[in-house]
């Protein structure tokens, strides 16, 4: 199989077990693939920590989640030194922490306090911590994603901008359709009468249990078979060859740029916007947009790539002004905005 045919299969697998979130999956295949962090942000119930491992699921990788707590301490994310003795002998050994895995779960990241929130910086920058001195790498295959619950604050603490500003994409998840949300049921239900026929009694009498017809129709589909990390690096060499004109990249640049000085574009982005976004917001762009055109068979990048992505890269990566916010102005009807006013390569 070629790389693209193992990623979609990778994209059906999650398919399988999260309904009515096809676009979450999308972008998270996007952050993998772009080698970037996501922060994913939604109402509780609505598949996010599923979503994530579902992709740990179907993908050869190993998954540690962190609950992050307002007790959590760096070293309980990080690891720490701890003394060994052997032989008479006495010798500090890093243990490494749950930060250690391929795709690491950082569920309720805004939990935690900001010392907690900051172990994880050099990690999702540098993929590596230190820890006494030494540094200490991660695997070449590394992605966070941390979930956040955007209602309740009550105990909570948000995160900075500058760990903000270290995620590719800051995905938001919404209800799902009345038609999706009745597949959700059925789906769990097929999933309850799988697991209570799997932990049935053993005695092979076989009473009360279903034909083999019946339990076919009623236990969820196989996961796809699970996909090699090989695929991941085979796929973003493909990516890196993706073509990006000199317009496009000026047409990424400009919408950056129209973030910064928004008073020379419409009178409504100057009053909305106080900050603009960061230089990563443009190389988020970039990756992402890429990583789109790749995704759906392109070898360039058109406008199209960029405006599939555009709120997840620098939603947040926008500061609203406080009149913004008194008017319930969000940062994706900003971003709407400069879409309209910078003009088209």
């Amino acid at each position: 199989m070629t790389a693209r045919e193992q990623i979609a299969a990778l994209e059906d697998g999650m398919g399988r077990t999260i309904v009515g979130q096809r676009e979450v999956i999308r972008r998270l295949i996007i952050g993998l693939l772009a080698n970037g962090n996501l922060l994913v942000e939604g109402l509780p119930g609505l598949a996010k920590t599923r979503a994530i491992k579902a992709l740990a699921k179907n993908l050869e990788a190993n998954f540690s989640r962190i609950q992050f707590t307002p007790d959590l301490l760096p070293a309980d994310v990080t690891g720490t030194d701890m003394l060994y003795r052997d032989g008479g002998k006495s010798e500090f050994r890093f243990h490494p922490g749950p930060i250690f895995a391929n795709i690491v779960l950082a569920d309720e990241i805004n939990r935690a306090p900001a010392k907690v929130q900051s172990a994880l910086l050099e990690a999702m920058e540098e993929r590596q911590v230190t820890v006494a001195g030494n540094t200490h790498s991660m695997p070449p295959l590394f992605m966070v994603m941390a979930t956040q619950n955007p209602i309740e604050q009550e105990g909570t603490y948000p995160l900075p901008e500058a760990q903000m500003d270290r995620f590719l994409m800051h995905v938001l998840i919404t209800y799902p359709p009345v038609q999706d949300e009745v597949q959700v049921i059925e789906l769990v239900r097929s999933e309850e009468i799988a697991a209570a026929q799997s932990n049935g009694s053993g005695s092979g009498s076989g009473s009360g249990s279903l034909d083999g017809n019946a339990a076919q129709a009623t236990t969820p589909a196989p996961a796809a078979n699970v996909i090699p990390q090989q695929a991941i690096f085979d796929a973003r060499r493909e990516i890196a060859d993706i073509h990006v004109s000199a317009a496009m990249a000026r047409y990424m640049a400009d919408l950056v740029a129209a973030s910064r000085h928004p008073k020379d574009f419409s009178p409504e982005l100057a009053r909305w916007i106080e900050i603009g976004a960061s230089p990563r917001g443009s190389i988020a762009l970039d990756k992402a947009g890429r990583t789109n055109a790749w995704l759906e068979g392109r070898d360039y990048v058109d406008p199209q790539d960029i405006h599939a992505i555009i709120h997840d890269c620098l939603r947040h990566r926008l500061g609203l002004s406080f009149e913004a916010q008194g008017e319930g102005i969000t940062a994706d009807r900003v971003i709407d905005q400069l879409l309209e006013n910078v003009a088209l390569p």
